[in-house]
């Protein structure tokens, strides 16, 4: 199954690599049912880095929740001394401080040279009728 798995979302083609991952989750369905929802969860969306045609470091930088967990967890730490939540406001300002405090170890985007390509991507992907080639699109460096 593990060898599936990494088929599947080592594809070069997100549609066979979906089709590969959606056959993976039933094969899963009689013995492992949790396992197959877990990964039908947001399956689509696991193939958007693909799809856009990002790869190389940036793209292992945005497959992973790893820098999100990261900062989630700096702020809960951040917030767990508060014992008395007055209100909404309250909540907001300290989870703010958080990710404040969180961006302290924040580190340079492995594959940040790349960023021109990723925002063309995006471009074309938003405005697929009007997209300008990659090279035209400005990018401030």
């Amino acid at each position: 199954m593990d060898a599936k798995l990494i088929r599947a979302f080592g594809h070069p083609d997100p549609a066979q690599g979906l089709r590969n991952a959606r056959h993976l989750a039933t094969l899963l369905d009689k013995g492992y049912p949790g396992a197959a929802a877990s990964l039908r969860e947001g399956l689509d969306e696991m193939f958007t880095v693909a799809r856009l045609g990002i790869d190389g470091r940036l793209a292992t930088t945005l497959v992973t929740s790893n820098p999100i967990d990261s900062m989630i967890s700096i702020a809960r730490t951040t917030n767990r001394n508060v014992t008395h939540w007055k209100d909404g406001e309250m909540v907001l300002r300290w989870t703010a401080a958080g990710m404040i405090n969180a961006e302290r170890s924040f580190r340079r985007v492995k594959g940040y040279k790349q960023m021109p390509h990723l925002v063309a991507a995006l471009y074309r992907h938003a405005h697929p009728a009007t997209a300008a080639p990659a090279e035209t699109v400005g990018v401030a460096a």
